[in-house]
């Protein structure tokens, strides 16, 4: 055995916590089962032992979980090591207790069913065990049927389908309901517009957010949360009220200025409480609008979960972690994928929010890490983008001061498409990076998402083209234009995995269309000529990326708002005419 056969346990995209190496090797083969054994003596329910012995692989586990996990691990080493394993004892076990992906489902894209059990597998794998669907509008309530249509909504026939397969992978799914802000959707309907806080707000007819001083609004939630809540087995449910951006300002103001707008706030959250207690739920919530009014903190009921969210890398509230702490009230750290309002990511801002995030979490005590994936704009970035976060995540959740974020892409790629992709991880680097290469870094965001469609005449004072420089853009063409940038995947590889490959190389060629569209508009800003083979060349691409676009939404979700998506493709293939 050499110190190179044991490095490469640091391929492993989960790192275990410890590994006792000996002399020799097993060989894996066809019909080698490894022993499990219950052991007491683990006290981590989740933890395990494996002892690789030359003649045979053991599993020490407290539970089924353990048990699953360790195998989980198993299967990576036999990739790894091609189905020699070192004789090895490995012990191991996670740093939070709670290590979950939120994915957004209502800001356009609604998955299919299979679409999530696929997911669901892969997070398993990668030893997540929470999972919650962020939901607005996008369920079929029957004292409400008018809230989901147009939407492709969930049914509750599709939501215990999938917490049935969840539990077959220690998966928990836990509801996740706006109940408080962002809640537009519904305050556009005419049925509901009367309940918002200030009519209006962000050119949507009843606002983003339920007037809390009337008592149709809790009533709306009360029976929403009758039909909604009930379908999950898990004790946590996410009531979200985060951005409540109008409280206090609408029809509530008289009350906020007698009260204060902290003290509004609670009052309403306390509602939300009670209803929760009623069905037996700890409540979950976000906590921005708590850390607006910190005096909250020693007033908000103590079997309650704050849910501490900041999406860039050393943003604030990252070490306001330590005031929830101080408060005792159990909380979960929740960075993010920096997968939206982007075509490929911000990767290293979502790579060193997680990580910075973590090391938060272990110091003060956090409950668990809730990894949240959004889908702002009509929801355009792809699943596949996000799966690297995904995977970071879960390798932060379960121990993450082994995680070497340098080799990190590389294991991702190797592990997830296949041991022969080593350029995959370099693309993926730079798809992730445009957001600085297009030449302005701006948080949460990257400019080349807007100017895919922005139009030819745009006198905003943000127009993203004009925020870009033109050598940056220059050089995202000459990255993406050539198509052998891309390896060939194994012919083995699953269906899941292929459509990835597939949402990364779509991803490449908007950002790439959108550096040259910023470019053609830059010249006709500039009252300088732009080439009619250069437009025809810019529409012809757009109408494949539509097309394409078209096929992988419908290849994993509902149609839901494809239609708003596909709109925005025609009406920017229109303004090139204007060009010419």
């Amino acid at each position: 055995m050499t110190i190179k056969d044991e490095k490469q346990f640091e391929k492993l995209l989960i790192p275990v916590k410890k590994v006792t190496f000996q002399k020799g090797f097993f060989q894996l083969t066809d019909s080698s089962k490894p022993k499990t054994h219950r052991d007491k003596t683990i006290k981590n329910n989740e933890g395990y032992k494996i002892k690789i012995l030359a003649k045979g692989v053991e599993i020490f586990a407290a539970t089924d979980a353990g048990t699953y996990y360790a195998i989980q691990t198993l299967k990576d080493l036999a990739a790894i090591y091609e189905n020699k394993l070192l004789v090895c004892l490995i012990e191991d076990e996670p740093d939070f207790k709670r290590r979950g992906v939120y994915l957004d489902c209502s800001r356009g894209k609604v998955p299919k069913l299979s679409t999530l059990k696929d997911l669901v597998a892969h997070l398993a794998h990668w030893k997540i065990n929470e999972l919650q669907l962020y939901i607005e509008n996008v369920f079929t309530f029957k004292k409400h049927p008018d809230i989901g249509k147009g939407y492709s909504p969930f049914t509750p026939d599709e939501i215990l389908d999938l917490q049935d397969f969840c539990k077959l992978h220690h998966v928990r799914l836990v509801g996740s309901l706006a109940s408080f802000g962002h809640f537009e959707k519904i305050l556009s309907l005419p049925k509901y517009q009367h309940l918002g806080e200030l009519s209006g707000f962000r050119g949507f007819p009843g606002g983003t957010t339920l007037c809390p001083a009337d008592a149709g609004s809790i009533k709306l939630i009360s029976e929403l949360y009758s039909e909604f809540v009930p379908l999950f087995e898990a004790e946590d449910f996410n009531v979200c009220c985060d951005e409540t951006w109008e409280l206090g300002k609408g029809r509530s103001r008289k009350l906020a200025d007698r009260i204060g707008t902290g003290r509004l706030y609670l009052n309403y959250l306390l509602e939300i409480h009670r209803l929760c207690r009623k069905y037996g739920k700890r409540m979950n919530v976000w906590a921005d609008i708590v850390l607006q009014h910190p005096e909250l903190l020693s007033k908000l009921p103590k079997d309650i979960v704050l849910l501490n969210w900041e999406y860039e890398q050393n943003g604030k509230n990252i070490y306001r972690t330590k005031e929830i702490a101080k408060a005792k009230i159990p909380f979960m750290v929740c960075p993010g994928t920096s997968g939206w309002l982007t075509h490929g990511s911000r990767l290293p801002n979502s790579m060193a929010n997680v990580t910075n995030f973590a090391a938060q979490g272990r110091k003060f005590g956090a409950e668990g890490l809730l990894n949240t994936d959004w889908g702002d704009n009509g929801h355009r970035n792809l699943l596949g983008v996000s799966l690297h976060s995904f995977a970071h995540g879960a390798a932060h959740s379960w121990n993450g001061k082994k995680v070497d974020n340098k080799k990190f892409t590389d294991n991702f790629c190797s592990r997830f498409f296949g041991k022969h992709t080593g350029r995959l991880a370099d693309v993926i680097r730079l798809l992730g990076n445009t957001y600085i290469t297009c030449g302005t870094n701006v948080p949460n965001k990257n400019w080349l998402y807007f100017a895919l469609v922005e139009p030819v005449k745009n006198n905003q004072s943000d127009s993203a083209i004009d925020l870009m420089n033109a050598r940056g853009l220059r050089k995202i063409v000459r990255q993406f234009s050539d198509e052998s940038i891309w390896p060939k995947l194994s012919k083995s590889i699953g269906k899941f995995e292929k459509t990835a490959f597939e949402e990364l190389k779509l991803a490449a060629r908007m950002d790439c269309l959108s550096a040259r569209w910023a470019l053609a508009i830059k010249k006709n800003r500039t009252g300088k000529n732009v080439k009619t083979k250069e437009l025809q060349q810019i529409n012809k691409q757009m109408q494949n990326i539509a097309k394409d676009f078209k096929k992988l939404w419908l290849l994993r979700n509902k149609v839901s708002r494809l239609k708003d998506n596909l709109r925005l493709f025609q009406q920017a293939g229109k303004g090139l005419k204007k060009c010419e």
